[in-house]
């Protein structure tokens, strides 16, 4: 042999190697730039194989049941953009090729939404993974894809940010909770899901609403229900935050939840806290985005107009403000405090218990 001669074919790689890698969920496409031909994948996903076919073009390369991580990777390899996009699921993602927000090429124009999306969140009110019979993915609304399998395909106009949860792109909380409500017909289920919302810190009740308003899933009586429970929490956890602010920033003790009126007149209106001697008031922002929102809106301006051209200085603070920005908070109260001393007086008004 000289060394023009030309060399053996290399002998393919055995199969098993990739079913020993550390992603056991490929596309059919990713396996072919593996090498894997059209008849060995038939061979490895005959009945009784070494793989398995999940979903359509989405391949498991091992014969026994999937985990819960297997399922979340096939559903979204599955709804990924269509082959002959670059950084498909049909097409080999380019090394670093992340989108701004950290989604994994494979897996642009597709999250993981619903019940499963709040159990990666951490809800304890949601089933375990490996329990849910669907597992929803959001797509954008114009893709031509069907639920099928274990992958139950919701549109949208609008693709939220996803969040990256142990390496998964997942929808914010209240659009899973949104996409939740609509497959369920069970009031106390809503109603949990909800509260843990709230209480478990994971959202405020504002973006809750918005998103189920958006869904229109407000008209359903079981969703009222639930949802004016979440309000009612939402406004008493966002009234022990201000207390606390009060007391942890030390700030002077005002006069809680009171009614102004003047002397002989009309009722002006309910305040959260209200420091009479500096006539400064704080009122809590839990207007809620549903179908009355610019009268509602309408009504706060209104009231606030009216206290400002007696010389009272309102503040609004919106629960997300107080649980993310508590001592900037404290700050701007402090601020309008302090400076009361360089305004004119204020006109006299009645302070009741509200």
């Amino acid at each position: 042999m000289n060394h023009n001669t030309p060399l053996p074919p290399a002998s393919p790689r055995p199969l098993r190697h990739l079913a020993a890698g550390r992603r056991r969920v490929l596309t059919v496409a990713q396996l072919r730039t593996h090498g894997v031909t059209t008849a060995e994948l038939t061979e490895q996903c005959r009945p009784g194989g070494a793989w398995q076919q999940l979903l359509p073009g989405v391949v498991l390369l091992h014969p026994g049941p999937p985990t819960s991580e297997e399922r979340l990777h096939a559903v979204l390899l599955y709804a990924a953009r269509e082959s002959g996009t670059p950084g498909a699921a049909g097409v080999p993602a380019q090394p670093g090729a992340e989108d701004p927000h950290g989604t994994p090429p494979a897996y642009r124009e597709a999250m993981i939404t619903g019940q499963a999306a709040l159990t990666l969140h951490g809800f304890t009110s949601t089933p375990p993974l490996l329990s849910l019979e669907k597992i929803d993915v959001l797509v954008p609304r114009l893709r031509r894809l069907r639920s099928i399998g274990c992958a139950r395909v919701i549109r949208t106009p609008v693709l939220p940010v996803p969040q990256q949860v142990t390496g998964v792109p997942v929808a914010p909380v209240p659009r899973a909770l949104a996409d939740a409500v609509a497959e369920l017909p069970d009031a106390g289920v809503v109603r949990r899901l909800l509260t843990e919302a709230v209480r478990g810190g994971h959202c405020e009740p504002a973006a809750v609403v918005r998103e189920l308003n958006e869904a229109k899933l407000l008209g359903r009586p079981h969703v009222v229900d639930a949802v004016d429970s979440l309000l009612a929490e939402g406004r008493a956890i966002a009234e022990d935050r201000l207390y606390r602010m009060v007391r942890e920033y030390g700030l002077p003790d005002p006069v809680w939840n009171v009614d102004l009126r003047l002397p002989g007149g009309p009722h002006l209106g309910g305040l959260d806290a209200y420091w009479p001697e500096q006539a400064v008031a704080v009122e809590l922002d839990t207007r809620a985005p549903r179908q009355d929102e610019d009268a509602m809106w309408s009504e706060y301006a209104r009231k606030r107009e009216t206290l400002e051209r007696l010389g009272i200085t309102v503040v609004h603070i919106t629960p997300k403000k107080l649980r993310d920005a508590m001592e900037q908070q404290a700050t701007v109260v402090r601020t309008a405090l302090m400076a009361a001393r360089d305004r004119d007086p204020a006109a006299y008004v009645v302070v009741l218990p509200r």
